[in-house]
């Protein structure tokens, strides 16, 4: 295993280490030089080492199959880094302080007055066909005012280097835990580079999550803060794991909570039972609580909401936040910003076409081979069409469903999303990717210093979800003194 860069074509797309002359973006010369620098034998053991640091430390995720079943799998990993200039990265910071606070407001809104409805810059149908819009949450007020306390948006470069939103994930976002391992990964890996560049740090993410959930306590005194999880089936299971282990807090499911009659939650412990003030739940709206929503869910806790609405408890994310994350909401965010703040947004969104806009689903069902169809709440890459690579059969189907239920969908042009040198087998080659940064807001906010950068791991393929056969990549936030 060789890396060779006079092999490594660009052909056109933005390639966050190389320019198209085959020369090293600036201030990246001593990465590739260090990469150039070792030995086939180097380089594999190298690999070796970060395959069996992700063993040894039981790094994992779990694809769902069809045929077999829930399947679990050593989270794959390349160990070349993707470097972000840390000017760059405080403009892209703004802007996702700027949208998650705006998107906030809107849900806040929403609850209460829904101004934003009545002055006609939102749809009123568009909210009255929303699929995760709680009636039950109407007039409810979170401590701080604040719905979507952990934001993952994910970002995208295009082929002209501008970084666009391509969506906001404001219900249970996953992969910080992989943020932070790969991070830990890397060190051991290249530990070398940390003397050669000096990396914006990441691993304060748990306290920050903490003192983040801390400040939600409705209790000011030695606050009780727990993690809910689905249980050891769900896909993020790891992640849940992880980052209640970090937080020094306990992981619970359902059946080890328990509302009493004076709508406190309680967590059965072999001491009794014991007050918990504040839990960060990785469990979707509808299983949250049996009494509330699905009645035969036996993941949720019964009286969970009641205890939510007296305000002995604080839930992050509070339960309706969801409501904002919707690919339909999505495209109205850049005018969410300017009614809220005044503001024009800094970070673009990708264009998009909303199918519930008669004109612009016309447009739609008539490019269908050259767009990107979502569904409006889907998430993990399922249910999407990539029109240029799709059958025929494909299509139809597609229009169909469009034809059916307009509300329900939203076209983009296919970006030529960025690519970064991968190890592939035993050559580097370059692979499309995308950024998930995490914003946590309570008390204070606070953005990560770069996210999880997700790779196609398959040649020519934009889809980067780990359910799909993605992998990643250290993702570091540099002061290279350029843009």
């Amino acid at each position: 295993m060789t890396i060779s860069w006079q092999n490594y074509q660009v052909n056109g797309f933005f390639d966050e280490l190389i320019c198209e002359n085959g020369t090293p973006r600036a201030g990246l010369e001593r990465l590739l030089a260090h990469l150039d620098s070792l030995s086939e034998a180097e380089l594999q053991e190298r690999k070796a080492t970060a395959d069996a640091a992700i063993l040894s430390m039981g790094i994992t995720f779990t694809v769902y199959s069809e045929s077999e079943g829930s399947i679990d799998r050593a989270w794959p990993f390349d160990i070349i880094p993707r470097i972000i200039s840390l000017r760059e990265w405080r403009r892209v910071e703004r802007g996702l302080r700027q949208r998650v606070k705006a998107l906030n407001l809107f849900i806040d809104d929403l609850y209460h007055e829904q101004r934003i409805v009545r002055d006609g810059v939102f749809p009123a149908e568009l909210l009255a066909d929303s699929k995760n819009f709680r009636p039950e949450c109407v007039g409810v007020n979170p401590p701080q005012g604040v719905w979507a306390h952990v934001c993952g948006s994910d970002l995208v470069r295009d082929s002209d280097g501008t970084i666009y939103v391509l969506e906001d994930n404001l219900r249970v976002p996953s992969g910080v835990s992989y943020m932070l391992e790969n991070r830990h990964v890397m060190k051991r890996v290249l530990p070398e580079l940390f003397e050669d560049y000096n990396i914006a740090p990441i691993d304060d993410y748990p306290s920050k999550l903490y003192q983040c959930l801390v400040s939600l306590s409705p209790r000011a005194d030695a606050p009780n803060v727990i993690v809910l999880t689905p249980g050891i089936y769900n896909s993020a299971y790891f992640e849940h794991a992880y980052l209640a282990q970090q937080m020094g807090v306990e992981l619970v499911e359902g059946s080890d909570l328990v509302v009493g009659d004076d709508d406190v939650v309680y967590m059965r412990t072999i001491e009794g039972l014991e007050r918990v003030d504040v839990i960060y739940r990785r469990i979707d709206d509808l299983f949250l609580d049996p009494e509330a929503f699905d009645p035969s869910s036996v993941l949720g806790v019964a009286g969970l909401m009641r205890a939510w609405k007296h305000g002995t408890v604080a839930l992050a994310n509070a339960p309706g936040a969801g409501v904002a994350d919707d690919k339909v909401v999505y495209t109205y965010v850049p005018e969410i910003i300017k009614y809220y703040l005044g503001e024009e947004a800094i970070l673009p969104n990708v264009p998009s076409y909303r199918c519930v806009v008669p004109d612009e689903c016309r447009y739609v069902l008539d490019h269908l081979d050259q767009l990107v169809v979502k569904p409006a709440n889907e998430s993990g890459g399922y249910g999407m069409l990539i029109g240029p690579r799709a059958t025929q059969r494909e299509l139809d189907e597609f229009a169909e469903l469009i034809r059916r239920d307009p509300r329900n969908y939203i076209a983009q042009p296919l970006l030529l999303l960025s690519t970064a040198p991968t190890l592939i087998n035993d050559k580097v080659e370059p692979r499309h990717l995308d950024l998930r940064p995490f914003v946590l807001s309570g008390q204070d906010t606070y953005v990560t210093n770069g996210g999880l950068t997700r790779v196609a791991l398959k040649k020519g393929s934009t889809v980067v979800n780990s359910s799909q056969g993605g992998g990643s990549k250290d993702t570091w936030i540099v002061d290279l003194g350029v843009n």
